[in-house]
């Protein structure tokens, strides 16, 4: 029966070819408009590393207290600590141990130096982390891998380089093993990373701004990047009115913040251990005389805590939402449309129902040419998807632009909703159709 139905629907279409072309290109440019909007928010919005984000978290601890507002609930009256930790309780945290794996993080900006006269210096941008960085990220190697733990305390020097900077030094083969030297100084080799680049950048977002960039090139050791004077390259943030002392060591005595931290936490009563472990600091401090607030800390998971600093930008989700209204529209001007259409055909479906047609079959009919109907707009939709991933940089800024793919995925769900949408359009014109009495239209004719 599908294949008579299809035939009808064929033959109905063909009758009116320019009714036809409008509802294909009102439902083609709907589709359109919300799969490209959609293929952004999917690139901006995506779990960076979906298999293990529900066991990463961030830890924030109130170094400055109650009359210091931070954080980006601060402009509505609410008390947030700090989003990155001082070096004080970074280092007493990585001390403690109190997680499964952990790791404070800092950005650094150093220059590779290569050898022969001819090669120009190399501006790179890396971290200053600790070897179980590398595990609790699931960090990819090409050669290699990170390195133990005996190399933080000793803060040895020792590197991991991303595949795109081991080819321009290096040419590709394996340089573990082999030194490399960064802003005066050796650094032997000790992996090489596969091609690696999170979008969000997600462990450390406050510092890196989630996207863009074509992924860290170095991580070095981060007590050994401090050692040799790399110079902080992410934000610096110190209670109002306070300036730390010059150089690294007045940093690193100050209560500004300036590292990131993340933590593996296996489940739940891990997590609630971690809380209650931070709570305990934070009242240790408080008797040394550090703080004289009560503790005011968060544990916020990953994807809780980049929706806390915004990392999918409020655009995004204003376009989605203008884009679904102007789907809607066009929806409603498609099924206003049919409607038009099918009622024209009130003698044809008298006759039909005349001979027997039940309203079931009639349902079927009209849908089945609704279909039809999403399929054209489907495809005409696919192609002007096509060129809006293409032109979405002209509306968007380039490093979320960037994120919009045209994928398979992508492929199936433009036409899955192009069907489904012309569907949902006709049934209300269907309904009406199936509703024509018999006797009122062979009456008439």
């Amino acid at each position: 029966m599908f294949a008579y139905y299809l035939d009808l629907a064929l033959r109905s279409l063909k009758r009116s070819p320019g009714l036809t072309a409008l509802m294909m290109l009102a439902i083609g440019f709907g589709v359109a408009a919300s799969m490209t909007t959609w293929s952004v928010f999917r690139g901006v919005s995506g779990d960076p590393i979906p298999w293990k984000s529900s066991k990463l978290f961030v830890p924030q601890i109130d170094v400055w207290g109650p009359q210091q507002m931070s954080g980006p609930g601060a402009p509505g009256g609410v008390h947030e600590p700090p989003d990155a930790l001082a070096y004080a309780d970074a280092m007493a945290l990585m001390h403690d141990h109190r997680a499964t794996l952990q790791s404070a993080i800092y950005a650094v900006a150093p220059t590779v130096l290569p050898t022969g006269a001819a090669r120009s210096p190399i501006p790179v941008f890396g971290f200053g982390v600790y070897g179980e960085f590398f595990p609790m990220l699931d960090v990819p190697f090409q050669y290699g891998s990170g390195w133990p733990a005996s190399d933080d305390s000793d803060g040895a020097p020792v590197i991991v380089i991303s595949d795109a900077l081991n080819r321009q030094v290096f040419g590709g083969d394996n340089s573990v093993g082999r030194n490399i030297n960064l802003d005066g100084k050796d650094y032997r080799v000790i992996g090489v990373m596969k091609p690696w680049n999170p979008q969000p950048m997600f462990f450390d977002v406050v510092d890196t701004g989630g996207f863009g960039g074509d992924g860290p090139q170095v991580f070095v050791p981060l007590q050994r990047a401090i050692a040799s004077g790399m110079e902080n390259a992410g934000a610096v943030n110190c209670p109002k009115g306070v300036q730390p002392g010059a150089g690294a060591t007045g940093l690193q005595q100050s209560n500004c913040v300036w590292l990131a931290y993340m933590v593996e936490l296996d489940d739940a009563p891990a997590v609630q251990s971690y809380r209650q472990y931070l709570d305990n600091y934070a009242r240790t401090q408080q008797k040394i005389g550090r703080f004289d607030w009560p503790p005011n800390n968060r544990l916020r998971g990953m994807r809780a805590f980049l929706d806390y600093e915004h990392v999918v930008p409020d655009d995004t989700h204003v376009s989605l939402l203008v884009s679904l209204g102007l789907l809607l529209v066009c929806l409603v001007n498609t099924m206003g449309l049919m409607l038009a259409k099918f009622l024209r055909r009130s003698g044809e479906i008298g006759v039909r129902r005349a001979l027997g047609a039940s309203r079931r079959a009639i349902h079927a009919q009209f849908l089945t040419e609704a279909a039809v109907i999403g399929v054209g707009g489907g495809v005409l939709g696919l192609l002007l998807t096509a060129l809006g991933v293409v032109f979405v940089n002209r509306v968007l800024p380039p490093r979320l632009a960037d994120l919009a793919r045209i994928d398979p995925a992508l492929f199936l769900l433009t036409v899955a909703v192009a069907i489904i949408a012309s569907v949902l359009a006709g049934v209300y014109p269907t309904f009406r159709a199936a509703r024509v009495q018999p006797a009122w239209q062979l009456k008439t004719n």
